[in-house]
C-alpha cells in the first residue's frame, strides 16, 4: 500500500514495462526472441543488465549443515512479522533445510530482473495477478508433479484461492495471505444518527440513504464527516461496475470496460459529485491522514463508511481509538444477482526459474500448505485462512472479530478475480485514470469508459497476437 506523485508512478511503470520485456527476451529461445521485440533505452538496458549481473549473490552457503534456501518476500512491519514468525518455525521443526527470509521492496520487478539473469531467490512471495506474466514468460516453475507427490490440489484451498494460481491449466504458485473485501462501517456514528448500528446497508439504494443521513455539516456548510466517498480509499476503483453486474472481459479475447453495467456504476458514482460538489469533496478530503495512522479518515470518524479487505482489523487495532466499534458485512450490491459478491485476491508463494534449490524451497512450501503453518501467518495478519481444512477453534480464537464475514465471502458463489492477463497492470491503472476523469467531470462516464476500452482493447489484442507468435496459446 503505497503511492508516490505522477511523475514516479509513470517511471515505475515504464520500469516495469522495460524490465517485463527484457526478462521475456532473456527466457526466450533464440527463435522465440525475434518474436518479443525488446525495445530499450540503451542507458535503462545497461543498468537492468548491471542490476542482474552485478547484484551480490541471491543465496550462501548451507547453515549448520542444512541446504540455505532464500525466500524473498515484499511484507514489512507486523505482515513481516508474522511471516518471520512462520519461516522461523519451519526451521525449529526440522533440521535439513534452513529458510532464509529477506524483504524486498518493489519485489515483482527485482524477482523478474533475477530471474532473467540467472540468479533468482529459492522462493518469491509474488501477487496473485503476478502469477499469469510470469507463467507466460515462464519465469517460474511449474508445481504440478510436484503438488500431485505432496497430496496438494484443488481440494486443499477455497477454489476463490486456488484458481489464482492456476494458468493454462498449471499450477504456477500456492496461495498464502488471502484477502476479500467488505463494507465497513462505524457503529458509533450510525447510533448517532438514529440507524441501528447492527444492520448496515443491504442495497447501494440504501447504502446512498444512510450516507445522506451520517453527512454532517458544519456552520458555514463545509462537511465535517461524509457518510460514504467512492474515493476514499480509492484502491478500486475498477471495482465498482462488478457490483452492478458488470465484468471486465469476456473471458477469452475481449474487454468489456464499457458495458452497461460498468457504465451504470460510474453514474452512481458520478452521483456523489452530483450531491456535494467535486470542490467541497476535494477540500474535505484533504483533511484525511495517511491510512496507516491514527489520522485515518474511518478511524477518526471523517467517514462512516468505506471498502475494505479482511486486513482492516490489523489496522484498527493499531490505529483505531481503543473505544472504537465498527462492523463489517457483504457490500450491498447494484443489481439483481449480485448479492455476497467480493474481490478475491492473494500473494502467493512460488520456485522462480533457475532457482538452486527448488525441492527444498517446495519443502516450505509444502509446510505453508497445511494449517500449521498457514495459520501462524494469517492469524499474525488477522486474515482468514485459504484453506479447505482449518484447525479446531481457528474462526472463534481468530484476532480479527469480523473473519467469519470475509472467510464466508471466499465461499460466495460471486466472489469475482482480477482478469488473468498480462497486461492486467497497465488496465488497472487505466481505469483509474478514467475513474479520476469522471470524477473531476472532464469526462462523461460514456466518454472515459469508450476510451478505455478502445486503448485496452488494443493493448490486448497485441498480447494476444504476440502470445500466439510464441507458442503460448
Amino acid at each position: 500500500m503505497a503511492c508516490g506523485n505522477g511523475s514516479n508512478k509513470s517511471a515505475m511503470d515504464l520500469q516495469h514495462r522495460h524490465a517485463n520485456s527484457l526478462l521475456q527476451w532473456m527466457l526466450a529461445s533464440p527463435a522465440q526472441r525475434l518474436g518479443v521485440g525488446l525495445i530499450l533505452p540503451l542507458g535503462l538496458l545497461g543498468a537492468l543488465i548491471a542490476a542482474v549481473l552485478y547484484s551480490p549473490p541471491a543465496k550462501g552457503d548451507a547453515v549448520d549443515g542444512r541446504v540455505e534456501v532464500t525466500y524473498w518476500e515484499k511484507w514489512s512491519g507486523f505482515e513481516g512479522q508474522a511471516i518471520q514468525a512462520t519461516v522461523d518455525h519451519f526451521n525449529r521443526m526440522q533440521d535439513r533445510i534452513f529458510v532464509k527470509l529477506v524483504v524486498q521492496g518493489d519485489i515483482t520487478q527485482k524477482v523478474r530482473i533475477a530471474t532473467a539473469g540467472g540468479d533468482p531467490p529459492d522462493l518469491a512471495g509474488l501477487y496473485s495477478f503476478d502469477v499469469p506474466v510470469f507463467a507466460a514468460q515462464n519465469a517460474l516453475v511449474p508445481l504440478d508433479d510436484r503438488i500431485a507427490q505432496a497430496g496438494i490440489g484443488p481440494e486443499t484451498y477455497l477454489p476463490a484461492y486456488w484458481r489464482l494460481c492456476v494458468y493454462r491449466d498449471n499450477v504456477w504458485a500456492l496461495p498464502t495471505a488471502p484477502s476479500t473485501l467488505a463494507l465497513h462501517w462505524n457503529k458509533q456514528l450510525f447510533r448517532e444518527a438514529g440507524l441501528d448500528p447492527e444492520r448496515p446497508s443491504r442495497t447501494i439504494q440504501q447504502l446512498d440513504e444512510y450516507a445522506e443521513k451520517l453527512t454532517r455539516r458544519d456552520a458555514d456548510g463545509h462537511i465535517v464527516q461524509l457518510g460514504f466517498l467512492p474515493t476514499e480509499p480509492g484502491w478500486w476503483k475498477y471495482a465498482w461496475g462488478l457490483w452492478f453486474g458488470g465484468e471486465l472481459w469476456n473471458g477469452s479475447d475481449r474487454i468489456t470496460a464499457n458495458s452497461p453495467e460498468n457504465l451504470a456504476a460510474m453514474r452512481w458514482v458520478v452521483g456523489y459529485i452530483d450531491r456535494y460538489g467535486y470542490e467541497e469533496l476535494d477540500r474535505f478530503k484533504k483533511t484525511f491522514g495517511g491510512f496507516s495512522s491514527p489520522d485515518n479518515a474511518f478511524f477518526t470518524g471523517k467517514v462512516a463508511m468505506e471498502l475494505q479487505g479482511v486486513w482492516m482489523a490489523n489496522f484498527i487495532d493499531r490505529y483505531a481509538p481503543p473505544d472504537f466499534e465498527w462492523g463489517a458485512a457483504p457490500f450491498p450490491p447494484g443489481a439483481a444477482g449480485c448479492q455476497n459478491l467480493t474481490i478475491a485476491e492473494a500473494d502467493v508463494i512460488g520456485i522462480p526459474r533457475g532457482a538452486r534449490h527448488p525441492e527444498e524451497a517446495f519443502e516450505f512450501i509444502k509446510f505453508m500448505a497445511t494449517p500449521e503453518g498457514m495459520e501462524i501467518l494469517c492469524g499474525g495478519q488477522s486474515k482468514n485462512s485459504p484453506l479447505r481444512r482449518t484447525s479446531p477453534g481457528w474462526l472463534t480464537g481468530h484476532p480479527n472479530k469480523a473473519v467469519k464475514v470475509f472467510t464466508d465471502l471466499a465461499h460466495s458463489p460471486n466472489c469475482r478475480r482480477t482478469p488473468p492477463i498480462g497486461i492486467w497492470r497497465e488496465y488497472n491503472q487505466a481505469w483509474g485514470r478514467a475513474f479520476d476523469d469522471v470524477w473531476a467531470k472532464k469526462k462523461t462516464p460514456q466518454q472515459a469508459l469508450d476510451e478505455l476500452q478502445q486503448h485496452i482493447q488494443r493493448r490486448f489484442d497485441h498480447e494476444l497476437a504476440r502470445n500466439r507468435a510464441l507458442g503460448l496459446e
